[in-house]
């Protein structure tokens, strides 16, 4: 192999902490990042469930659970600082953590509004804050990456007005990060899936009359599998990526490019 190409995927020893670590999308992810080689924290809301991943990963010096609350700017920063204590410096955060609450436009509340935002917007910003800040205090760079989703670009015809507007404001967010923070080194990108399977929407994947509709929109013929969006994180934590920054890559199977 080329010597320029040695080690372009690799993750070797970066230290990556993904939010949202306990769920579908988010382990699948941080399995891919150990697998590259990479030290990884991951977080959830349990701190019992998130160490117990973290168990299956590999040893302490390898892998860390933690309970990260988003909507507590505090608990991010507390958060971080226990990561670097533990495993090293930041160089790598992706954040999949997110809510939705499926309400009629004409029917949203403002709890259920403020609920959607503060987790899908308002997290999404501090816990880039935060990353960057620990970045900058060691002048090393680094990449975020949000889970984004299609419905930053695209409405649906269900009641997800707070959702929407959440991802695409996170969206445009990230553009806006990515040019701050350019100049020091950091990344910032969002991975925007279509529906992805993962337990929480197993039943629904289950049921003919649901999933085939479902695919029908897809041109590709399926949904998501979180492989696909964990390939893309490892890409995008990588220096294969190195010039690539203030994008949201869709992983649809082509449905962006139908609307």
């Amino acid at each position: 192999m080329p010597e320029e190409y040695e080690g372009l995927f690799d993750l070797e020893d970066k230290v990556v902490l993904v939010v949202g670590g306990t769920g579908g999308i988010g382990s699948e992810i941080a399995r891919a990042a150990v697998a590259f080689g990479a030290r990884v924290a991951v977080s959830g809301r349990s701190q019992e469930e998130a160490s117990s991943l973290a168990a299956e990963m590999g040893d302490e010096e390898r892998a860390m659970g933690l309970a990260i609350e988003i909507t507590d700017p505090e608990s991010v920063r507390e958060g971080v600082s226990a990561v670097e204590s533990r495993l090293g410096s930041l160089d790598v955060v992706v954040n999949s953590a997110g809510t939705h609450i499926e309400q009629p436009a004409e029917e949203v509340t403002a709890e259920a509004w403020d609920e959607v935002l503060d987790v899908n917007l308002r997290g999404a910003f501090f816990l880039s804050q935060t990353a960057a800040q620990a970045m900058l205090a060691r002048e090393k760079g680094g990449s975020i990456i949000h889970i984004t989703s299609v419905r930053s670009e695209l409405g649906i015809r269900r009641g997800y007005a707070a959702y929407c507007a959440s991802k695409g404001g996170l969206a445009n967010l990230i553009k806006q990060l990515a040019t701050e923070w350019a100049p020091h080194g950091i990344r910032v990108n969002g991975i925007a899936p279509t529906f992805t399977r993962t337990p929480l929407v197993e039943k629904y994947l289950d049921d003919p009359d649901f999933y085939e509709p479902l695919v029908a929109r897809i041109p590709m013929g399926r949904v998501a599998e979180t492989i696909d969006l964990a390939g893309l994180a490892v890409f995008l934590a990588s220096d294969a990526s190195s010039f690539i920054t203030g994008q949201n890559i869709f992983v649809d199977g082509g449905v962006t490019a139908t609307q």
